[in-house]
């Protein structure tokens, strides 16, 4: 399995709109992928931003390209999401799951 690890920061003001924005659409329309196999959200409230990281797990490396294309780092950022975030990590990072919770 395949942990895919994206990082972006929104405002305080459009924390709670991005998150829900996340929980509706985006994770949601990742479940039309062959292969991928859920995700987890992460939140973390500082002083002036909201950081969120999304851990995405997938089945294999080809699961990672349907989902992002053939140049698999590249982030995928839909455009509502976009307009939400102050900034974004331009490139996911993807590392071998060994252990997972039970």
């Amino acid at each position: 399995m395949i942990g895919r690890i994206w990082h972006g920061w929104t405002t305080i003001g459009n924390a709670d709109t991005y998150e829900k924005l996340l929980r509706s659409k985006i994770l949601p329309e990742i479940h039309r992928i062959a292969g991928y196999k859920g995700a987890y959200l992460l939140r973390r409230n500082s002083h002036n931003s909201v950081e969120f990281i999304t851990l995405t797990f997938f089945e294999s490396m080809e699961a990672v390209r349907a989902f992002a294309g053939e140049d698999y780092e590249v982030a995928v950022v839909p455009p509502e999401a976009r307009t939400l975030l102050s900034k974004f990590d331009e490139r996911s990072v993807h590392f071998e799951v060994l252990m997972q919770p039970e």
